[in-house]
């Protein structure tokens, strides 16, 4: 007689497959998180001067649209910066709000002010066909780029005054010719510090941030907040005029680096680099919406996909610790092994692991994220961003691969 498997036993064994996958990926986080260099852990005193010729030692390309609540303060926390001189590139791209006017002031007052450091303004009145507002903006800056070093960031960052210094030190110590300081996050409620938890374990499925620098490794990473790059290195992987239509444009940036073969690397530095990116845990609804279907590359059944494994994570774990017996012991291993990942990425996002018991929820809200950014782009004929509708036939004639 042949042996019977029950829908039970199926449960029961699917349970304890995505018990033991997560435990693995607790496993690999551990040992691999703390390999990250810690960059609070230098002392600036003790770093090695810098060249002291008239050439700034980086170039910050700071674009951004309608930031004016923000972009006063960016500039100035860059212009605090000590121990090397920047040239600071602010690109309007093409705001309705003050954002353009505070940038000319600020460098009205670094014109007449500032020994150090040197700014200017760019203003993008029209963006031409074929690019999407911030590759535009990024691409403009860059040819303005007078230092070997240009930094990429966002209009709503905030730098501690020893974050380039010690950034571009460790870039150059490490023969690094792209490098990446993950950015502190600033949270304030529960439910913001649930929905971070969660993403950036769920992130984990695709980017091992400490396998970044193995060149065999498939893991590249690129963040908008600080993406540091040798000038010659970006010219060479086609800059962004290469990424003119890519909604991921930071993610893409860092896979064309590292699979050119570029050195890649990935630091950390609580504080360093803040960020308000997280206003409410509902808002990663409204985040998601611009480039929730990108990751799919617009492909419909592909983003489907996507979302049948996410409502996996949801509903499978809970459903298992409801069910009673061996069901039950993998439902909590999961939870438990979510949780060891959770602590794995404290140092990053300082979170505790004990809101691991509220992966579930937060992952059902970035489930319903994902799949009505697809809705919404299907329904409108594109992906509205920042006041612009870009095309998605276009978008989806533009978008490479991404992993």
């Amino acid at each position: 007689m042949g042996v019977v498997i029950s829908a039970g036993q199926i449960f029961t064994g699917i349970s304890w497959a995505l018990a033991i996958a997560w435990l693995w990926q607790a496993v690999t986080a551990l040992r691999g998180m703390p390999r990250l260099p810690d960059l609070t852990g230098i002392d600036p005193a003790s770093l090695p001067q810098l060249e002291t010729d008239e050439c700034p030692h980086m170039t910050v390309i700071v674009p951004a649209r309608n930031e004016e609540a923000a972009i006063e303060a960016t500039l100035h926390s860059l212009l605090a910066s000590s121990g090397l001189r920047i040239q600071i590139i602010a690109v309007d791209d093409r705001s309705s709000d003050r954002t353009g006017k505070i940038m000319d002031a600020v460098a009205a007052e670094v014109a007449s002010k500032s020994e150090h450091h040197e700014m200017q303004v760019l203003h993008v009145s029209e963006l031409p066909p074929g690019w999407l507002g911030k590759t535009y903006a990024m691409d403009l800056g860059s040819k303005q780029a007078a230092a070997q070093w240009m930094l990429f960031t966002d209009g709503d960052v905030l730098f501690h005054p020893e974050a380039l210094e010690l950034a571009l030190h460790m870039a150059e110590a490490s023969n690094a010719d792209h490098l990446v300081l993950v950015p502190t996050i600033i949270l304030k409620t529960f439910g913001e510090h649930a929905m971070l938890a969660a993403m950036q374990a769920l992130a984990q499925w695709t980017i091992r941030l400490w396998k970044v620098a193995e060149p065999r490794a498939r893991d590249s990473i690129g963040v908008g907040g600080f993406n540091l790059v040798r000038r010659d290195v970006y010219l060479r992987v086609g800059g962004f005029e290469g990424l003119r239509m890519e909604v991921l444009e930071d993610l893409c940036f860092g896979r064309r680096v590292k699979r050119a073969g570029f050195a890649q690397r990935v630091v950390v530095g609580p504080g360093l680099v803040r960020i308000r990116w997280i206003d409410g845990a509902l808002s990663v609804i409204r985040l998601v919406e611009k480039n929730g279907f990108a990751v799919s590359r617009f492909r419909v059944a592909l983003h489907l996909l996507i979302c049948v494994g996410l409502a996996i994570q949801v509903f499978w774990p809970l459903a298992a610790i409801a069910r009673g017996g061996w069901a039950t012991v993998a439902g909590l291993v999961t939870y438990v092994s979510i949780g060891l990942v959770y602590q794995a990425n404290r140092r990053v996002s300082g979170v505790s692991p004990w809101l691991a018991i509220c992966f579930g929820p937060a992952a059902g809200i970035l489930l319903y994220a994902t799949l009505r950014s697809m809705v919404f782009a299907l329904v409108r004929g594109g992906v509205d961003w920042r006041g612009t509708r870009y095309s998605l036939d276009e978008l989806r004639r533009n978008a490479g691969s991404l992993w």
